[in-house]
């Protein structure tokens, strides 16, 4: 049976003093064996939210609706939501899911050399490799492995946290932003390294607004906006020319394309509208869009009252 996360009706709710954050608001999407899914969108729009939830790492003002279904290999489908905190510890993360989380430096302890955080990871997830091999595998050489996290460079940190995500070897690998703060060419390894994680037979769920890079690995793209997915069609599709306003705008707003920003902002995940939360910025809204739009059906879907038909994205 062929490995895969689905996502169904995931909700996550914040709760604060007179107050309460919608960041997530009926997200579903799949994401299968061999497969790499990139979900996009502005600052803010929910998708980091999104991983946290998926790992159960979320604090404790969250409320968490929906499911997320992983069935891999021949283990009992598992509904991450529903998982107890002590299943989620012991058998989901690093051996099941691998997380690389942002910021990569700001996640290893300042007082402990790279290896000796790789070596530890290793050895409480039961894999009996050496550091100095899966090190390899993420590009870094045996000699940056005894430096403390000060002395690495952007590059090393980023293969140093893919490294100890993929000590349990885990079948999906949630990367979380791994390309802020990059240049381009270490975006470009790093991109390589998750297609290839992808095309080796784990599934890649990745989490980033840059758009170019998205298109280097993703096969899937699905769009969040104000908390939720508002886009999802096949990476050849989308980069074609998308069919949902705000995922046409991002497009546009590339220096390879029109380089046209979107105008406007985001509506407050404190104040979300009734109807569709790009009402205000979109010079295709009529009446109808005073209601929540439908998401619409796999594989391409589009929740959008007025869809762009033919679009191609200049």
């Amino acid at each position: 049976m062929t490995s895969s996360l689905t996502v169904q009706s995931l909700s996550v709710r914040f709760h604060l003093p007179g107050a309460t954050v919608h960041a997530v608001s009926d997200a579903s999407f799949a994401v299968r064996q061999g497969e790499c899914l990139a979900l996009v969108g502005e600052s803010g729009c929910g998708k980091s939210v999104m991983a946290h939830a998926l790992m159960g790492l979320l604090p404790g003002n969250a409320t968490v609706a929906g499911s997320a279904w992983l069935r891999t290999g021949g283990a009992p489908p598992l509904d991450l939501i529903a998982a107890p905190e002590r299943v989620l510890a012991r058998t989901v993360r690093g051996r099941r899911i691998g997380l690389v989380p942002q910021s990569p430096a700001a996640h290893l302890t300042p007082v402990r050399t790279a290896r000796a955080q790789l070596a530890e990871a290793l050895r409480e997830l039961g894999n009996p490799a050496p550091a100095d091999e899966l090190a390899a595998r993420a590009g870094l050489a045996p000699a940056q492995l005894d430096r403390y996290p000060h002395q690495l460079s952007g590059g090393m940190a980023q293969r140093v946290v893919n490294a100890i995500a993929l000590a349990g070897d885990p079948w999906l690998i949630i990367a979380d932003e791994p390309t802020s703060g990059l240049d381009r060419p270490l975006v470009d390894a790093t991109m390589t390294e998750l297609r290839r994680l992808a095309d080796d037979g784990r599934a890649v769920l990745l989490i980033t607004h840059d758009l170019r890079a998205a298109e280097q690995v993703a096969d899937h793209i699905a769009v969040m906006y104000a908390s939720r997915v508002v886009s999802l069609a096949p990476a050849a599709e989308f980069f074609a020319g998308p069919r949902h306003p705000y995922a046409a705008g991002l497009l546009e707003a590339l220096p390879s394309r029109g380089f046209t920003p979107i105008p406007g902002r985001p509506p407050e995940l404190t104040d979300l509208p009734a109807g569709c939360a790009f009402l205000p910025r979109c010079d295709r809204s009529t009446a109808a869009c005073s209601h929540l739009p439908e998401a619409g059906t796999e594989p391409s879907r589009v929740a959008c009252h007025h869809p762009l038909e033919h679009h191609v994205a200049r």
